[in-house]
């Protein structure tokens, strides 16, 4: 059996900037060594709840684990382009296929081509249009994850700029249906694929429209 990591650090970032304090040092001979953590929800490897996005909906703890950990099957994009507009073809093309309820991971080792602590990792990065989030739908997935940032408007909010939240193709397709959102997974250029076994349990906390998960894959399970 082997354990891939799938998750970003939680650390330093341009984008999230999360504080991180420690209090306590055994050297000085203090009993405890004690990190608090203060950072957004949906910064770094993290799961979406369906409030995040819909009026009314369920928040993260009301998340069935069955929905973000499971059989996996995995597209390989690795081939696309930076900036490119990703189709429905491009997905059944890379699409291995499999059984309906399986978690999704599209996987174009973004991490590989840009730095994700970097502004380029989220203006440069390919997107799903409609129609692909369409094609993903039609899969009945429990979850879709991602290792890029996989609506066109995400690099907007970097500048503030919003836009309709039908442009969030993902969000509105996907999300809305109560497919469950795995977003900023890496590392997938390590995973053998086409199948893998995918952990993705988001922290329980309650009333929260998504949380940080430790992303992680179980390969060689037999």
């Amino acid at each position: 059996m082997t354990i891939v990591d799938l998750s970003m650090t939680v650390g330093p970032h341009f984008r999230w900037s999360p504080e991180i304090s420690v209090t306590g040092d055994k050297s000085a001979g203090d009993q405890f060594r004690v990190t608090r953590l203060s950072t957004t929800c949906h910064g770094f490897s993290h799961v979406d709840a369906q409030a995040h996005f819909i009026e009314n909906g369920p928040t993260i703890e009301a998340t069935p684990l069955d929905r973000v950990v499971g059989p996996c099957r995995i597209f390989d994009l690795s081939a696309v382009a930076p900036d490119e507009e990703i189709g429905p073809e491009t997905l059944a093309a890379a699409d291995p296929g499999g059984a309906e309820g399986e978690i999704l991971l599209l996987a174009a080792q973004w991490d590989l081509k840009r730095d994700s602590g970097r502004r380029e990792f989220w203006t440069e990065s390919p997107w799903l249009n409609r129609a692909a989030a369409e094609y993903l739908l039609a899969q009945k997935p429990s979850a879709v994850a991602v290792d890029f940032p996989q609506d066109y408007p995400i690099r907007l909010l970097l500048d503030g700029i919003a836009v309709p939240d039908a442009e969030h193709v993902t969000h509105d397709v996907l999300l809305r249906a109560g497919v469950t959102l795995i977003e900023y997974v890496v590392n997938t250029a390590a995973l053998k694929g086409p199948r893998t076994f995918l952990c993705a349990a988001p922290l329980k906390i309650g009333n929260a429209d998504g949380a940080p998960a430790r992303i992680f894959a179980i390969e060689d399970m037999g």
